[in-house]
């Protein structure tokens, strides 16, 4: 009877047991059944990881979800969120058009593919005409790369004056040559030259790497740098031994431009990282910011850095990259800012150059010492100019009290570019100011503009 009674209660546990893992089982079947449906086979999150050289991974994720013939969801690639506003096809054979907000421009992406297996292989192009970049997408847990949650603002107030850039900062950054390509041993290289081809002693201190050091955090949240960069506070050293100073690169989004880990949520971390480890500037680059915030709230956004960099105690040059948005001059220095950019990216061609320089004449009452307007980095030396071509560009930023932050390769210069590079005549502090005849005609005007690159007729403007 007690061995029967016994027996009783496993079998009575057996059942239970059997009835849980079935309905566990099932529970799992409907979840995954949730994020793929085999009646609609795009269904889900989709992930393309595409190495890095330097050890990282560019993602990007499509979350798709298909209600007959029409295709919903998002895309995020590197510092840009698109929703999915048009679509045609299924998974034979799909193309989908993503749609974003950027400030007051609307920006799209388009994306062709078809479901082979379990991949999603895809494509896209970057322009119309560009050939199609392929690649392939594997499923990934739901949720995964999904943006994070909008931190508030905090309430808008004057950062104090840091006391640095008296005068326009000078120096050297490393996107317009190197981009990706840049590492610790270039970097290095790059300080032994500025130190003995005159350009220190003309005025220029700043080694400034761009974006692409950085890797992801560590379980404390501290940012990290990639295999490019081993120990950034040897680097550091290692600069500041040449009599120079080192700046780095950040972005108050979740991301950077090129898709790298961005500051969002860990501003006063960073700014004691880059302290500890001596860096003396920071460019930070709104970028991937643009998916969490309007352009309106730029000015307190901007100012959580501000407030971070001031309370490490270490002298950080504060540099603002957000493309002369929402008339930066206004407010760059309320928010603790040293420069500021006033325009889009330059590029090595004249139209660029001189539709930038000879855009900035207005801007000139907002520059002074501590704080100024920065039309971009140098071209000077990457080789698509003239020689006076570049004459006119040196001359023009010189005239309008820029920041000088060459973007060639200094190891590798032309006696000419040198000579231009490492003049002390570029070292100026207040603005030139562009003088029209009186009824400000183009033909008034264009004496000026043209005696900066050829010979001087007049001995006055």
């Amino acid at each position: 009877m007690h061995a029967r009674h016994h027996h009783g209660h496993h079998f009575q546990f057996a059942v239970a047991l059997t009835i849980s893992l079935f309905l566990f089982a099932t529970l799992v079947v409907a979840l995954v059944t949730a994020q793929h449906s085999p009646t609609e086979p795009l269904n889900g999150n989709w992930a393309v990881r595409t190495p890095n050289s330097d050890g990282t991974f560019r993602t990007t994720y499509l979350n798709l979800k298909q209600e007959g013939s029409r295709i919903t969801g998002t895309i995020r690639v590197t510092q840009f969120y698109y929703r999915i506003a048009e679509s045609t096809g299924g998974p034979e054979g799909f193309a989908i058009t993503g749609s974003m907000m950027d400030g007051k421009s609307e920006r799209k992406v388009q994306y062709e593919g078809k479901l082979v297996g379990g991949e999603l292989h895809i494509s896209t192009r970057r322009r119309p005409t560009d050939k199609p970049t392929e690649m392939v997408a594997v499923r990934a847990p739901a949720g995964e790369g999904a943006l994070p949650a909008r931190n508030p603002l905090p309430a808008l107030h004057k950062v104090p004056d840091n006391g640095l850039a008296r005068t326009p900062p000078m120096g050297w950054n490393s996107w317009n040559k190197f981009a990706s390509r840049i590492d610790d041993a270039t970097v290095r290289s790059i300080a032994d030259a500025m130190a003995n081809n005159g350009m220190k002693a003309a005025g220029y201190l700043y080694i400034n790497i761009d974006d692409t050091w950085e890797a992801g955090r560590d379980a404390k949240g501290n940012i990290q740098t990639n295999k490019k960069f081993p120990d950034m506070k040897a680097l550091a050293d290692y600069v500041h031994s040449k009599g120079l100073k080192l700046g780095i690169y950040s972005s108050p989004g979740p991301n950077t431009c090129a898709g790298y880990e961005g500051s969002y949520g860990h501003e006063e971390q960073d700014a004691r990282t880059y302290a500890a480890w001596g860096i003396d500037y920071l460019k930070y680059d709104w970028c991937g910011a643009r998916t969490l915030y309007t352009d309106e709230e730029m000015p307190a956004i901007y100012q959580i850095m501000g407030d971070a960099l001031l309370k490490t105690k270490r002298p950080i040059v504060y540099s603002l990259c957000q493309y002369g948005r929402l008339d930066v001059w206004k407010w760059g220095a309320d928010v603790g800012g040293n420069l500021w950019r006033t325009t889009g990216d330059i590029r090595d061609a004249w139209d660029s150059m001189s539709r930038i320089g000879f855009g900035q004449n207005e801007l000139a009452p907002w520059a002074k010492p501590g704080h100024w307007n920065d039309p971009d980095m140098l071209e000077i030396g990457n080789g698509a100019m003239t020689e006076t071509e570049y004459k006119t560009h040196m001359s023009l930023w010189s005239m309008l009290a820029a920041p000088l932050l060459a973007g060639n390769d200094l190891r590798n210069m032309s006696p000419g570019i040198r000579t231009k590079m490492a003049s002390k005549a570029s070292r100026f502090g207040s603005p030139a100011i562009r003088r029209f005849g009186l009824d400000r005609s183009p033909a008034a005007r264009s004496p000026w503009v043209c005696s900066i690159a050829q010979p001087l007729k007049r001995k006055s403007l």
